[in-house]
């Protein structure tokens, strides 16, 4: 039986177009069809066939040039990085998100230029070393960017054409011991600096719409995403209890900056916290007073009903809220300094601190509190017991120091 011939796709002209090409009806415009390294449909356009064929080409040689580079042992940490980035396909969106972040502030314009056969683990050792005491980077953003090269070099290694040996092996190690053990350490805020910034954001009026999402962050321990992400369906007054199950993360990509809903990365991110006093009273009056003024009328990912706002409706990045704090604890200082003197009194001064310490802040006083330690890990959503293990231990070495200075004060050892 003959086979049916394939009707071949022609233009209005009658010439045969060739796979991946099409022609509009409306305007007469040819489209050619191609799929990107990344296994992303992409289209380019021209309005003759000649010129389309033209850009058909150079996407071909360009797909090309990149493989014989790499192959070649020719490629730059930039191009292995988005190599690396294609075949990581099962990578979650908001942690793929982060990756690319931190390796274009950090490392594509410099360090990322260079060749990968070129690198040498002092050549690694020197750009970290470059990014804490010129870009006064901490040691916790370092690691991260580190976790973000280390499988570039992987790659590399075991695709067996480039280099054989991975040059950031043993780098990170070598640092954190050089720059001492706390270093890098996020420290909690003390009952007194907590007390005085809650306050502050309290009294000064500017200030005083950020209280409902402070005195949430302080009495939860929420991580900053799970806060801002909170909806009201996820809060519960008549058990108390505030649901955690998703986060709101907030990325920038080539200048766009936008929202996505991620979800915990282990069982452990999903819980619930009960909700003390302060926090459900903080919540009940921002609820009694979005349901007299308006809720917030913001959604995406499928999800609305936020809890916490800006002025514009749309949810708080970490940034703005980061900026928030500091000038909240600089005019609280300035105002505390003047205080103290007039009072003849040493002032208590607020640290520089991020969202993330109020987090930290609130474990320290659940360890503080002598809590059972799986309580706790469970509260947090740490994923190892270790994590709260820490926080727990240096609590503890704090609360020794004190018992012993107080007992030093009221007996006469020496």
């Amino acid at each position: 039986m003959a086979k049916a011939k394939v009707k071949q796709r022609k233009d209005d002209k009658g010439r045969v177009l060739q796979k991946g090409e099409s022609q509009r009806k409306l305007d007469g415009m040819y489209i050619y069809t191609y799929v990107n390294p990344y296994g992303k449909r992409c289209y380019a356009y021209s309005k003759d066939l000649f010129t389309l064929r033209e850009k058909e080409q150079d996407l071909i040689r360009a797909q090309m040039d990149g493989l014989d580079y790499y192959v070649g042992g020719h490629a730059t940490i930039n191009m292995a990085f988005d190599r690396y980035m294609s075949t990581k396909y099962n990578l979650r969106a908001t942690t793929r998100s982060n990756y690319i972040y931190m390796f274009d502030r950090f490392v594509r314009d410099g360090f990322g230029n260079k060749f990968l056969a070129d690198i040498k683990y002092t050549d690694v050792k020197l750009f970290y070393y470059h990014l804490i005491n010129e870009k006064n980077i901490a040691i916790n953003t370092l690691d991260t960017i580190h976790t973000v090269l280390h499988p570039i070099f992987d790659m590399a290694v075991r695709d067996d054409i480039i280099i054989r040996k991975n040059p950031t092996d043993g780098v990170m190690a070598e640092i954190k011991r050089n720059s001492g053990k706390n270093k890098g350490i996020r420290h909690a805020l003390t009952v007194e600096q907590q007390k005085a910034f809650i306050e502050a954001v309290k009294t000064f009026p500017e200030y005083y719409h950020w209280y409902p999402l402070f005195a949430t962050l302080l009495g939860t321990g929420m991580r900053i995403g799970e806060c801002t992400g909170l909806t009201w369906k996820d809060v519960d007054f008549k058990k108390r209890s505030i649901s955690v199950n998703h986060a709101a993360t907030y990325y920038t990509r080539n200048g766009v900056a936008g929202f996505a809903i991620s979800q915990p990365k282990t069982e452990a991110g999903i819980r619930h916290i009960p909700m003390m006093d302060t926090v459900y009273d903080a919540l009940k009056n921002e609820y009694d007073r979005q349901k007299r003024d308006g809720f917030c009328t913001f959604e995406f990912d499928g999800f609305s009903g936020f809890v916490f706002s800006n002025k514009l409706g749309s949810l708080h990045n970490p940034h703005c809220v980061n900026l928030a704090i500091k000038r909240i604890y600089e005019a609280y200082n300035a105002k505390e300094i003047i205080d103290a003197k007039r009072e003849h009194r040493e002032p208590v001064i607020i640290p520089h601190f991020s969202c993330h310490t109020l987090r930290h802040t609130f474990c320290s006083r659940l360890c503080e509190s002598d809590m059972n330690v799986k309580v706790i890990q469970e509260i947090m959503g740490h994923k190892n017991v270790e994590t709260t293990l820490d926080i727990y231990t240096e609590v503890n070495f704090n609360k020794k120091q004190d018992s012993l200075e107080e007992l030093a004060k009221k007996m006469d050892f020496f």
